[in-house]
């Protein structure tokens, strides 16, 4: 039987008319699957967390956290104790979750954890 066609990243999940496969700066090659993957991860990664600080950026200015009454609005909180106390506590949680929990399992579509806090009434197949 003739080989397999090399991965071809422009025949992906999420390529869709008018634009097609956008990849202006050639990161994706033809044939690396597992620097595709890696980039898509990365992608989804990052619009995940621009989502949540996006919603940050507003819940913040209606909810503070007990102790934190002090601390200035917007990103002076970054540089205020005891803003900069919970910056580096989630900056070390974030990390953690990163590198110790969500990995990507080469079996499942980049991006998909299944039901990582085992919430009842939700799927492994999301």
């Amino acid at each position: 039987p003739p080989p397999p066609p090399p991965f071809a990243p422009a025949k992906q999940m999420g390529v869709t008319d008018p634009l097609g496969f956008f990849d202006p700066l050639g990161f994706s090659k033809v044939g690396d699957e597992a620097g595709f993957r890696n980039l898509r991860s990365a992608e989804i990664k990052h619009g995940r967390v621009a989502m949540m600080a996006a919603l940050g950026a507003v819940i913040q200015h209606f909810i503070q956290l007990p102790g934190f009454d002090s601390v200035p609005k917007g990103l002076g909180a970054v540089t205020t104790p005891p803003g900069t106390y919970g910056f580096v506590l989630l900056f070390l949680v974030s990390g953690f979750l990163e590198l110790v929990l969500w990995k990507d399992d080469p079996k499942k579509e980049v991006g998909d954890y299944g039901n990582p806090l085992g919430r009842p009434g939700l799927s492994d197949d999301m």
